[in-house]
């Protein structure tokens, strides 16, 4: 295979698997022991961003979460686990969506300062200004309302913004919702609920199917077991 100048040799036995360190990996380690995959190091503490697995033929690479479906999609990895609100922004191309593994849900959701009255701005159709980093989303979302809005892309903390004065309104990741409580910010909108998906790059499922088929079945069978 050749991209941009360079040959990227891919040995056509091995099953590469992108993973982010965080929430997702701990809630995937449960599913991955079940379907006989176990990293040979502990990625939260291991400083290698190529990890073996006991499985000699698979092994796990350590990614940005928000990049998991970019090495997926170009064949630096034939499979991969990203959150819903991930895969949205990044549009999906070239990724095959077999699986909600029901893995570190929650939800995307419109908050406010608790001070701000937002079902009154809607109506009287004030143009609001709205912090996130999933801006694909927000403006779907908004433009589905019929809602004018100036979107900031942010990285960090969303719930500074409106405490600082640089945005009306957050879109963001709610769980609990204690962060938004304990900084006077209340959801006001659900846009959708998010959990964790398994992906596959397309041409890996057509030209290593004898070893991506028995994954994705194990994967399925494992994820049954955990939400009976």
């Amino acid at each position: 295979m050749h991209w941009a100048g360079i040959e990227v040799v891919k040995d056509a036995d091995t099953i590469t698997l992108a993973l982010s360190k965080g929430r997702i990996f701990d809630e995937t380690m449960p599913i991955l022991e079940a379907a006989g995959i176990r990293p040979l190091e502990d990625p939260e503490t291991s400083r290698k961003l190529v990890i073996g697995t006991e499985r000699r033929e698979v092994k796990i690479i350590i990614v940005r979460a928000s990049d998991v479906p970019t090495y997926v999609q170009f064949g630096a990895a034939d499979l991969g686990i990203a959150g819903k609100d991930v895969l949205l922004e990044h549009g999906g191309e070239g990724l095959y969506q077999p699986l909600d593994l029901g893995i570190a849900r929650c939800r995307m959701m419109v908050a406010v300062p608790d001070a701000f009255d937002y079902e009154s701005a809607v109506r009287r159709g004030a143009r609001l200004r709205v912090a996130t980093k999933y801006l694909k989303t927000a403006r779907e979302h908004f433009a589905r309302k019929g809602v004018h809005v100036d979107l900031i892309r942010l990285y960090g903390s969303m719930e500074l913004a409106p405490l600082a004065g640089l945005a009306d309104a957050i879109v963001d990741l709610v769980s609990s919702g204690n962060t938004l409580k304990a900084n006077n910010l209340r959801a006001v909108e659900e846009i959708m609920a998010i959990s964790a998906r398994l992906v596959i790059n397309q041409a890996s499922l057509k030209l290593k199917r004898g070893r991506v088929q028995p994954m994705l079945d194990a994967f399925s069978a494992a994820a049954a077991r955990m939400h009976k």
